[in-house]
């Protein structure tokens, strides 16, 4: 089955996120200076979107200039997270890892009708309580640049539907949101370069 994109026209004769190519390209065949992107998921279209094309662009041009080199290695003494998101069931759980020896700090879940951007983001502020409960100022690594943008707007943007199955879930990013508005932290929050270190620390395997 084909995956779903979402495709944002910034710059073309409809401006918006259109969800087939198709209805995209109208916007965009022939239409001078138009500018566009395809993305994965609803909230990364969305954020995206809101930012500009100026932004993204610019994102897209320092990404290709990346090598190994300007890079880096990962800060090891660190912490990393991941989420798991099974497409078929909608089970949902995430995890948290010393980077360097991928000991297990947390793991939370499965829970129902979830998705990965919410675990990724409840992860993220999983890892930021610990530190903060432990008095721990140590980097935290997520390979998902739309759970950081959450993690940095203080809200889970995100267009899931609430339900009486996930109503758990849905409790818990109210909590995450608000401890985000509540405390503060001077951790670094940082992308785990995967195209260049490999598969994060804690990714659960199942791909």
């Amino acid at each position: 089955m084909k995956k779903q994109k979402f495709y944002v026209v910034w710059i073309g004769r409809e401006k918006g996120i259109f969800t087939t190519w198709e209805t995209c390209k109208t916007q965009i065949d022939s239409f001078e200076g138009a500018k566009f992107k395809s993305f994965e998921t609803i909230e990364e279209a969305e954020i995206a979107f809101n930012k500009g094309w100026k932004s993204e662009y610019s994102n897209a041009s320092i990404s290709k200039k990346q090598t190994k080199n300007n890079v880096g290695t990962p800060i090891l003494n660190s912490i990393s997270v991941d989420g798991a998101w099974n497409t078929k069931t909608g089970m949902m759980e995430y995890q948290g890892v010393y980077t360097q020896t991928k000991k297990r700090i947390f793991h939370q879940g499965p829970f129902a009708d979830g998705t990965n951007n919410i675990a990724e983001f409840l992860a993220i502020v999983h890892a930021l309580a610990y530190c903060k409960k432990q008095n721990l100022n140590l980097s935290i690594y997520s390979d998902s640049v739309t759970a950081m943008a959450w993690v940095r707007n203080k809200h889970a943007k995100t267009q899931h539907t609430e339900s009486k199955e996930n109503e758990v879930l849905f409790e818990l990013i109210d909590r995450a949101e608000n401890w985000l508005k509540e405390n503060s932290y001077s951790n670094k929050i940082l992308k785990w370069e995967s195209e260049f270190w490999g598969e994060n620390p804690a990714d659960f395997g199942r791909k």
